[in-house]
C-alpha cells in the first residue's frame, strides 16, 4: 500500500492549488455553505453539497479528524443578496406567497418543512451528516452581538434602515474575488442601493430594520432581521473558532456571499478567517443553464422520485455518480446520457457486491487472488481524491476494480471475497456510490426513500415467480404487464427473481 498522498485543492483566494494544511495537524476544521429553506435544492445545489462531502470523505480516508459545519438559511436571505447589498424582498416571505407556499400556515411551518426536505434529500444522495448543522434563526442572539461588537470597532454604522458594514474600514475587502476596486464594486451595485442614509454605494447590510417582517427579532435597534452575510461568520466562528482550514460553497457565494463574510469575521477578531476557499463550479442541463422555464430544472426528487409521486425512477446512487463524475472545478454539463451510463455502473456495482457476499457466505478455502491488486486501485482512487478532487480518475479506478472483480466472479473463493469486500467498503467510504450508508428503515424514517407500493410489488412478484414454476406463462405474463404499470422492472436471475423501479429517463 502507498503512504498516504498529500492532500492539495485549489485555493480560491491565491488561485492556485495548494496543500490543505490544518492549524492543528490531522484536524480539519471547515465550513460549507447550506442552502436557503425556501423551496426543494436543486441539483445544482447538490453538486457543491457534494464537493464538501467529497472533502469529508478524502480528509477521512487520510487518517484526519475532521469538523464539519455546514448551515441552513431560513431567513435573511433577500433576492437581490447576490448583486451585493441587501434589498429587495426576504425569499422565505416570498416563497411564502407562492402557489406552492399556499399550504403552509407561516413562513415558520415553510421553513421547517423544507429543511425536513432537504435532509431527506440529503441522506438519499448518501452525503454524511456534518458534525453539526446550525440554523440561522437559532443564532440571531450571537448575531445581535456580532453586529454591536462591529459597530463599537468603528467597522459598522446605523441608518434610518438598517445597520451596514463599512467597506472602506476593512482593507482587503475584494481580494478573494479579485472586485478590490472602488469604481468596480460600486458599479456591481449600483442598481441595488435602496437605503438613501449609506455612507457608501459598496456597503452591505449587517441588520435591517422591519417591525412588519414576518420573521423578526427585538434588537438594540428595535425590531428586525439579520443580514444574510453576517449569519454565516457567526455560525463559522461559534463552532470553529476564530480561524478555520477551509470554507467551501458554489462560485456563485465568491461574492458577495463569501467576500462579506471575510470582511466582518477579519474585523471581529483580528484574525485570517479561512486558509482555504474551495467552490464548486456551476451545473448546466443539456448544455443550457439550468431554468424552470426550459424545462430542464430538476430537484432531486424529481429524479429520484417514484412514477407515482411524479418522479422518473433514477436509482439516488446513480445521480450521486452523475453529479461527481465531472470534477468540482470545471464546469459540468448534466445530460441523461451520463445519468444512463451512471446507472448502469451502479447496478454493475451492485451485481458483482451481491457475487461478492455469495461467495464469501459458501466458505470455500483458498488464497486471496485479488487484494494487491485491488490495494493498488484503492491508492490510485485516493492518490486522485487527494489531487484536488479529481473524481473523474477515481471512479476509473473504481470501475475497474469492478470490472477485475466481474472477470473472476466465478473463481472467488472466501478469501479473495473477503479482500474484495474489504475494497469495495473503502472505495465506498472515500466516494459513497456503491451502498448507502444509512439502513434503508433510517433512510425511511425522513420520509424520502420509503417505497409505498413495495409490500405490495413484493407479493405480485412472488406470485409470478410461482407461475412460472407453475409453467403458468400466461399468468406470469399478465403479472408482468401489471407490474409494469406501476413502473416496476423484474429480473429473473440464478438467485431469484429481482425487481428495481424502471426509469423514465
Amino acid at each position: 500500500m502507498d503512504p498516504a498522498p498529500e492532500f492539495r485543492l485549489y485555493n480560491t483566494l491565491s488561485n492556485a492549488v495548494e496543500p490543505v494544511v490544518p492549524r492543528e495537524a490531522g484536524h480539519l476544521r471547515f465550513y460549507s455553505c447550506g442552502p436557503t429553506v425556501y423551496s426543494y435544492a436543486h441539483i445544482g445545489n447538490f453538486r457543491s453539497f457534494l464537493t464538501a462531502d467529497l472533502i469529508l470523505r478524502t480528509a477521512e480516508a487520510l487518517g484526519w479528524r475532521t469538523t464539519y459545519v455546514t448551515n441552513v438559511t431560513d431567513v435573511g436571505h433577500l433576492t437581490e443578496d447576490d448583486a451585493a447589498d441587501a434589498s429587495g424582498e426576504d425569499r422565505m416571505a416570498k416563497a411564502l406567497r407562492s402557489k406552492e407556499g399556499e399550504r403552509f400556515a407561516n413562513v415558520w411551518d415553510l421553513a421547517r418543512y423544507y429543511t425536513n426536505e432537504l435532509l431527506a434529500d440529503w441522506n438519499t444522495l448518501n452525503l454524511r451528516d456534518p458534525a453539526v448543522r446550525p440554523r440561522a434563526t437559532e443564532h440571531i442572539r450571537e448575531q445581535i452581538a456580532a453586529v454591536e461588537q462591529l459597530i463599537e470597532k468603528g467597522h459598522a454604522y446605523e441608518t434610518e434602515q438598517g445597520i451596514y458594514f463599512s467597506v472602506a474600514s476593512f482593507e482587503g475587502y475584494g481580494r478573494l474575488s479579485g472586485n478590490e476596486a472602488a469604481e468596480q464594486l460600486e458599479q456591481l451595485v449600483r442598481d441595488t442601493v435602496s437605503d438613501p442614509g449609506k455612507r457608501d454605494p459598496r456597503d452591505f447590510a449587517l441588520w435591517k430594520k422591519d417591525p412588519k417582517h414576518l420573521m423578526q427579532w427585538y434588537s438594540p435597534w428595535g425590531w428586525g432581521f439579520p443580514g444574510w452575510h453576517i449569519e454565516c461568520s457567526v455560525m463559522a466562528r461559534a463552532y470553529l473558532g476564530d480561524e478555520i482550514d477551509l470554507h467551501a460553497g458554489g462560485e456563485d457565494l465568491i461574492f458577495p456571499h463569501h467576500e462579506c463574510e471575510i470582511a466582518q469575521s477579519e474585523s471581529l477578531t483580528g484574525k485570517t478567517f479561512s486558509k482555504h476557499w474551495v467552490h464548486t463550479r456551476f451545473l448546466q442541463v443539456e448544455g443550457e443553464k439550468m431554468a424552470k422555464r426550459t424545462g430542464n430544472f430538476f430537484t432531486v426528487r424529481d429524479l429520484v422520485g417514484t412514477a407515482a409521486s411524479g418522479g422518473r425512477g433514477v436509482d439516488p446512487l446513480a445521480l450521486r455518480l452523475a453529479l461527481i463524475s465531472g470534477q468540482y472545478r470545471k464546469p459540468f454539463n448534466f445530460t441523461k446520457e451520463t445519468l444512463k451510463a451512471s446507472a448502469k455502473h451502479v447496478e454493475r456495482f451492485r451485481e458483482i457486491l451481491s457475487a461478492v457476499d455469495a461467495a464469501a457466505a459458501a466458505g470455500a478455502g483458498g488464497a486471496d487472488r485479488v487484494g494487491e491488486r485491488l490495494d493498488a486501485l484503492y491508492d490510485r482512487a485516493l492518490a486522485a481524491m487527494a489531487d484536488d478532487l479529481n473524481t473523474p480518475e477515481a471512479i476509473a479506478a473504481v470501475i475497474e476494480g469492478f470490472k477485475l472483480l466481474g472477470g473472476m466472479r466465478a473463481q472467488l473463493n472466501a478469501a479473495s471475497a473477503a479482500g474484495a469486500r474489504a475494497w469495495i467498503a473503502r472505495v465506498n467510504a472515500l466516494l459513497g456510490i456503491v451502498e448507502h450508508e444509512k439502513p434503508l428503515a433510517e433512510r425511511a424514517a425522513d420520509a424520502k426513500d420509503a417505497d409505498p407500493d413495495a409490500v405490495r410489488i413484493d407479493a405480485l412478484v412472488a406470485e409470478r415467480y410461482a407461475a412460472r414454476a407453475a409453467r403458468d406463462f400466461a399468468r406470469a405474463d399478465a403479472l408482468r404487464a401489471e407490474l409494469a404499470e406501476l413502473g416496476v422492472e423484474v429480473m429473473d436471475t440464478p438467485d431469484g427473481p429481482k425487481w428495481k423501479r424502471a426509469s423514465t429517463l
